[in-house]
């Protein structure tokens, strides 16, 4: 079915067909409704982030891909969308310059969960540069900025790369990046670059506001995961973590995908685990480090390896409840499938129920796993359409609706707070504008599209 693209609203009558993982049972009717709500020439990426406003009445998002090439540090603005108007506002668009050496660099915006902020990538400023060098995934912060549109700014965590004194306690010496509160709004959590040792790989942490953070910010930086340098792990060992996401709204657990050295010695598998951060986990207690010595999370932080897998892979996200984790790993087929596990499973446990239970059964690689609010679906992309799968019975366990057509290319996909709305991103040609990216005319740019479920998940 193709899409009658028209100004204003698009309305798509979607014939959502039942898929189990083992076969296709009977189909059903619902009417669904697909709204394209920006349609300038300008990219609006989603990022797969919390885009959502709390309110569910905005999306944040960043423009990349504007001018020079596809890195970050040319993404010049972050901005939010009205849903219902479709009215578009700057909400941090900083003095810039565009290259291949740019700066500052703004962009993978995230809403905090109840106030109206949002938090992203911030490069160093052009009267930075000269000291810190242009925008890199070892030079840059978060930062936080209000949503009101009033440019109320501060610069989260402090960078402090010094190489003749320890590291200043609760400041990180590199990059942080696709920064996520907690539910709770009390932690962000983030991947991490360290630029005073690059022998060692990327990983991730969490910062939270503190009496005790650096004079000037708001933010104590911990690493969760000290990695071991690269290429030199033992079996069992972690050489880098990704792919990170809270698992409960408290801030205590946070999923991530681990490359960890393979029990050959030689080969690597990537696989799930996670870091849990007790009451009693102080964040003062972390080691910021030197310029011979990794940073040490903090005290009593636990690591955890729920599955031996080589091929998880993909941002795993937690559950409402935070019972569960989904993720993404290969099947026999070496396509990506979505699945999921119990926060205190294990693919060795002797309960079947706490091993790993494959949800989705597509015939090209899944993507964007997100959860539903209810725990009972989660939503993927797969070959460019939106499904939602059913994991509230056994009895119905893997069963998949089909949401979407398949003459569009989604991607980035987003869910509203109540539950009730998806959003993701089409790349679409504009037929009288186009730039120059990597060397090559493109007249494609992202846009957001709006998908309300209205009752469509019931089986």
């Amino acid at each position: 079915m193709r899409t009658l693209k028209i100004p204003g609203f698009i309305l798509i009558m979607v014939f959502s067909c039942m898929i189990s993982c083992k076969e296709q049972v009977a189909s059903k009717n619902d009417i669904m409704t697909e709204k394209q709500i920006t349609f300038n020439a300008k990219t609006h990426a989603l990022d797969n982030n919390d885009n959502f406003s709390p309110d569910g009445r905005f999306l944040c998002y960043d423009t990349r891909y504007m001018v020079f090439n596809t890195n970050l540090a040319n993404s010049k603005s972050v901005e939010k969308v009205a849903i219902a108007t479709g009215e578009e506002t700057v909400l941090w668009q900083p003095e810039s310059i565009s290259g291949e050496n740019a700066a500052p660099g703004v962009a993978a915006v995230s809403y905090h969960p109840t106030e109206n902020k949002v938090v992203f990538i911030h490069g160093p400023l052009l009267e930075e540069v000269d000291e810190r060098g242009y925008y890199d995934i070892r030079n840059r912060n978060g930062a936080i900025v209000s949503a009101d549109g009033n440019g109320e700014f501060s610069i989260a965590d402090l960078r402090d790369v010094a190489t003749d004194r320890p590291t200043t306690p609760g400041a990180q010496r590199g990059g942080t990046h696709r920064h996520e509160y907690s539910r709770n709004g009390e932690r962000i959590g983030f991947t991490y670059d360290d630029f005073l040792q690059q022998d060692y790989d990327r990983t991730i942490g969490y910062m939270e506001a503190s009496n005790s953070a650096p004079e000037g910010f708001s933010h104590y930086f911990a690493v969760l995961v000290k990695p071991v340098k690269k290429g030199e792990s033992k079996p069992g060992e972690i050489e880098k973590a990704y792919g990170d996401s809270w698992v409960d709204s408290m801030g205590s657990k946070r999923a991530f995908i681990g490359k960890v050295r393979a029990e050959n010695g030689v080969d690597y598998k990537t696989s799930l685990f996670i870091a849990e951060i007790p009451g009693s986990v102080e964040i003062t207690s972390a080691y910021s480090g030197d310029a011979n010595t990794y940073p040490n999370p903090p005290k009593g932080v636990e690591i955890r390896r729920l599955t031996h897998s080589t091929s998880d892979e993909g941002i795993v996200r937690g559950s409402y409840s935070g019972k569960q984790i989904a993720y993404l790993s290969k099947d026999e087929k070496g396509i990506s499938q979505v699945f999921i596990i119990h926060v205190d499973g294990s693919d060795r446990s002797d309960d079947m129920k706490k091993r790993p239970m494959q949800v989705t059964d597509y015939a090209t690689d899944a993507s964007n796993v997100r959860w539903h609010p209810s725990d009972e679906w989660l939503f993927s992309i797969s070959g460019g359409k939106v499904y939602a799968s059913y994991i509230g019975s056994s009895a119905d366990f893997g069963k998949s609706i089909l949401l979407t057509p398949d003459d569009l290319n989604r991607e980035a996909l987003v869910v509203s707070p109540d539950g009730k709305s998806l959003a993701y991103n089409v790349d679409l040609p504009n037929a009288t504008a186009s730039r120059i990216i990597n060397g090559e005319e493109n007249n494609e740019y992202k846009q957001i599209f709006i998908l309300e479920l209205h009752d469509v998940l019931s089986l």
